[in-house]
């Protein structure tokens, strides 16, 4: 816990993600990213000096082999309250639309059912599980795929909904999280969606490992550039 724990609160206090009296919500996919920060954020809880609730919220996208019993059972190890929603996200995208690329479409429906739940539940932080081999894909596919030098943020406020998006696990690796997980036993999720392994993001992932090879110093690198030259990664330190 201690690989994940330190990278976690070094990006919460670096980036200003938590203050006194937040209530979050997990973004729970049941994936192994999501489980590591719902596992991560409990155990900061307890220690912290800043206090905060925590919940959990589950989007059911109606994927043959999402498992709610599994959310259910890692929700009720931690003590964390979970409330779990079904939508049509899988009968929109894959079988009436039949989406070519339908990983953007689906993200948007289950945010949509996110920020409804956060909202009613009282929250004003929703905490997404992207780690740092997210952040380097994300950048990748932007500029390669659109010409644009960007990927997501830290920390993002919507200004629709009021509600604040903080990804705690931007400085953890994805090596160490697999590690994390197969060390505790923890039972994830794998290859629900039908385009798991499939994703243009997967492709990412590949070109980064087969770089690293002639480059063992690329994900610092790509990494570091993002931290100096794109805005939103910038501290103000004033």
């Amino acid at each position: 816990m201690q690989q994940i724990l330190s990278p976690l609160r070094k990006a919460i206090e670096e980036y200003n993600m938590i203050e006194e009296g937040d209530k979050i919500a997990v973004c729970l996919s049941g994936g192994k990213d999501s489980i590591t920060l719902l596992y991560a954020l409990k155990a900061l809880q307890r220690f912290y000096p800043k206090h905060f609730e925590l919940i959990a919220i589950s989007i059911n996208p109606g994927f043959e082999h999402f498992d709610e019993a599994l959310l259910k059972n890692t929700c009720q190890k931690v003590d964390v309250p979970l409330f779990i929603e079904c939508n049509n996200a899988k009968e929109i995208v894959f079988d009436i639309r039949k989406e070519q690329n339908p990983c953007s479409l689906c993200a948007n429906l289950r945010r949509g059912a996110i920020n409804s739940i956060a909202i009613r539940e009282g929250c004003n932080k929703i905490a997404l599980g992207h780690n740092q081999d997210d952040v380097l894909e994300t950048f990748l596919l932007n500029l390669l795929y659109t010409g644009t030098i960007n990927t997501f943020a830290p920390v993002s406020f919507m200004d629709r909904t009021k509600i604040t998006l903080i990804r705690p696990l931007v400085l953890t690796s994805e090596k160490n999280i697999r590690r994390f997980i197969k060390k505790s036993s923890i039972t994830v999720m794998d290859k629900v969606c039908p385009m798991d392994g499939k994703s243009k993001r997967e492709s990412m992932k590949d070109q980064i490992i087969t770089w690293q090879k002639n480059i063992p110093m690329i994900r610092a690198n790509l990494f570091g550039a993002i931290q100096r030259n794109i805005k939103e990664w910038k501290v103000d330190k004033n």
